[in-house]
């Protein structure tokens, strides 16, 4: 259960990086909260600040409840490893990211390293 809860943080960790790309500190600081929530527009302003807490908390307590089963070392890069190949993926099929042949030999490497590491006991 605990790899699958490590999955989940990972999953996690790609919406959160993906929030914070979205957040804009300036829009948050310069909301005048009387008649805000009369205009649904304005909603695209909280939306990635919201999803920056929800993802960030659910991120934390799924990788904490990991790392109860699975040593810290072994959890961090396997964590890290997917959350940074999820990460590249959401950006080319989603944002239309630029392609380059040699990024997906080092991730391929990221993750025979991420399948040796579960291997190993």
């Amino acid at each position: 259960m605990a790899w699958l809860y490590l999955v989940i943080a990972s999953l996690f960790e790609i919406a959160w990086t993906f929030s914070l790309k979205f957040m804009s500190v300036k829009k948050l600081r310069a909301i005048q909260w009387k008649g805000y929530f009369t205009h649904s527009a304005n909603w695209l302003v909280l939306a990635p600040f919201a999803g920056y807490i929800v993802f960030g908390v659910c991120n934390i307590i799924f990788f904490s409840m990991a790392m109860k089963e699975i040593p810290a070392s072994t959890a961090l890069a396997v964590w890290m490893g997917t959350a940074l190949v999820g990460v590249k993926l959401v950006e080319l099929f989603f944002f239309k990211g630029n392609f380059d042949m040699m990024q997906f030999v080092y991730m391929a490497l990221i993750l025979i390293g991420i399948v040796g590491l579960k291997r190993n006991p």
